[in-house]
């Protein structure tokens, strides 16, 4: 078959397949160019899962009539002044869009432009374009899409229902009305309630309050604020504290220059701030923002945008990792204080009352008292046998015997110390089960597991002994040879130096070979094979030795675990207040190695409200 230039619009349905994969590809791209145009209101509806209805309006700038008959033909845009791939300040800049979409739906666009008498309309139907006609609108864009695929009627086999296919739209939406605060967002359709995310002020409240609406208010409540700048790059935003986790993380919302992306340095980086924080099977929630010189990153390595590249990523990685670090640590208490609430709601007991019978004889009920006979005063009645089985009879009280508590007493032989009760942690009062220390506050107690509390206090120690010593190395008495191809080997002994600093020692051995003469001593023997090949895959996915500091870090846990105050220990009043002190003085005690919480604190006015004292 000889080669042969593709119409027009077969090129056009192809770019299509692209950037418009699905309703809420369409409605990306468009919301995407309201905000370029300057709108400070979007309305986005759709009808069927957006397949056959999408309309999007907006308050920008709008368009001439000349730049509307632009705006439908391909590599036409207004975002690009100087031709500079590298200059991208907007979301979009390729100018593929609209004619993407026209060629597979029927799409008609209304705009407005301050300087013209009325608006202007023009429609694709599938590639076809109509002529310009004069229209009826304010300043601003309208923009509807109907029959989604109707030309290539093949897509509409892939894509999923219609209420699927709405919450996609929907998640578009959140990402894009996070990155925006300053712009008042509506989502309405058939599909659900209309919902309105209300412009909010400039600053951090404004993006706390933006991101409250949209995440909830436990991600409000939890919300740590983070920054970190360097090199003319700046992170900034807002971390959940480890109380609040999700199964996977989709909970994780990343912007870099005000454009939503999915990237996975920066979501590596993200899982390595909180390695100390939370169990493997749990991931943090944050909303980080990422600004930096456009030309510093290119926007321009995904159809749909949604992955960048950055020149320094090893700059970015450790200042997200940093900015993450210090603002939980900062913070590090208050992950274990607002579980409070969530204790107390525990404490309350669930009553449903049931509904009683017709014949319901308050005299033959479980709960009736046996009372005595005073001279014909009350009717004489024979207990029945749920009364003497059930009710307030001395042979039940039995049901009552718990045993005898195991609780050490012997604080209340002294007073607390007046000193101690305004530490953030208390005066300890009682230690009960043998693993929970009790301790008192002036508006409050506080609950210790003595473990998990110990646990965190030993791990810190290790780290940063690890820290201010080094990683204690072992030679080996006969080097292992471990082959791989030259690529790997190449990468391996590019980050030599890195691999040295946590303890592994490796050299060239020849073409696609690496000599390892020095391993990490608290990792003990290991398969240094398996171990490298860990490394380099590793290396190749994020960039980064990550694996290897999780394995030393993974051994300090396990050391820590094995080496704190076991549950079940007996400890003397001292010895509680000692671990009380050594809490405060640690960074990061609010959670153990595993990401429980170490303690619960309860408010007085909290317990008060549980006895109805309030």
């Amino acid at each position: 078959m000889p080669v042969r230039q593709l119409p027009e619009q077969i090129v056009n349905r192809i770019a299509a397949g692209e950037v418009v994969e699905r309703p809420a590809s369409v409605v990306k791209e468009l919301v995407e160019n309201a905000i370029d145009a300057g709108a400070s209101r979007i309305d986005i509806f759709t009808g069927g899962g957006g397949r056959r209805k999408i309309a999007i309006t907006d308050d920008g700038g709008g368009m001439t009539a000349a730049d509307l008959a632009l705006a439908v033909e391909r590599h036409a845009t207004s975002k690009l002044d100087d031709e500079d791939l590298l200059q991208i300040r907007t979301l979009g800049f390729r100018g593929e869009a609209l004619p993407s979409i026209g060629s597979v739906a029927r799409l008609s666009i209304t705009t407005r432009h301050k300087s013209e008498p009325h608006a202007w309309a023009l429609a694709v139907d599938c590639g076809d374009k109509s002529p310009i006609v004069p229209a009826a609108l304010n300043q601003g864009t309208r923009v509807e899409v109907a029959d989604l695929f109707h030309a290539t009627p093949a897509r509409l086999k892939f894509l999923k229902t219609d209420r699927t296919e709405a919450e996609a739209i929907r998640e578009v939406v959140r990402r894009l009305a996070m990155a925006r605060p300053d712009i008042a967002f509506t989502l309405a359709g058939e599909e659900r309630a209309p919902v309105t995310w209300a412009a909010t002020l400039p600053g951090a409240p404004g993006q706390l309050t933006r991101l409250g609406d949209i995440l909830g208010a436990d991600f409000r409540s939890h919300a740590i604020a983070v920054r970190s700048e360097r090199d003319h790059v700046m992170i900034e935003g807002f971390a959940a504290a480890p109380a609040l986790t999700r199964a996977n993380a989709l909970g994780q919302y990343l912007f870099v220059n005000g454009r939503p992306v999915r990237d996975k340095l920066i979501l590596g980086a993200v899982r390595a701030a909180y390695a100390d924080y939370l169990p493997r099977d749990r991931h943090p929630v944050v909303a980080l923002f990422v600004t930096l010189d456009p030309r510093e990153v290119d926007a321009n390595v995904h159809p749909a945008k949604t992955e960048v590249r950055f020149r320094n990523a090893g700059l970015v990685r450790a200042l997200i990792i940093h900015a993450l670090k210090e603002g939980l640590a900062r913070e590090g208490r208050r992950t274990a204080a607002n579980d409070g609430g969530a204790t107390i709601a525990a404490f309350r007991p669930a009553f449903t009352p049931q509904p009683r019978p017709a014949n319901w004889d308050w005299q033959r009920s479980p709960s009736a008292p046996v009372m005595p006979h005073f001279g014909g005063s009350f009717p004489s009645a024979a207990p029945s046998p749920a009364a003497t089985s059930f009710g307030l009879a001395e042979s039940t009280q039995s049901a009552f015997d718990v045993g005898t508590p195991r609780a050490d007493l012997r604080l209340h032989e002294q007073p607390a110390a007046p000193d101690l009760l305004d530490r953030p942690l208390g005066a300890a009062r009682t230690q009960i089960h043998d693993t929970y220390i009790v301790a008192q506050t002036r508006d409050g107690l506080v609950i210790v597991d003595q473990h998990a509390a110990h646990e965190r206090i030993v791990y810190e120690r290790l780290k940063a002994s690890l820290a201010a010593h080094g990683v204690q190395r072992q030679i080996l008495l006969i080097p292992d040879i471990v082959e791989l191809d030259e690529a790997t080997v190449e990468a391996l002994l590019a980050r030599s130096d890195e691999l040295a600093s946590f303890g592994l020692a490796i050299e060239s051995f020849g073409p696609g070979a690496v000599a390892v003469r020095e391993t990490p001593s608290l990792l003990g023997k290991i398969n240094a094979s398996a171990l490298l090949r860990d490394l380099a895959e590793h290396m190749e996915e994020w960039g980064e030795a990550l694996p290897l500091e999780r394995r030393l870090m993974h051994v300090a846990a396990t050391m820590a675990c094995h080496g704190s105050v076991r549950a079940g220990r007996r400890l003397k009043p001292e010895e509680m207040n000692a671990l009380l002190r050594e809490m405060e003085d640690t960074p990061n005690s609010g959670q153990c190695n595993h990401g429980r919480p170490t303690y619960v604190e309860l408010k007085l006015a909290d317990v008060e409200k549980l006895f109805g004292r309030r």
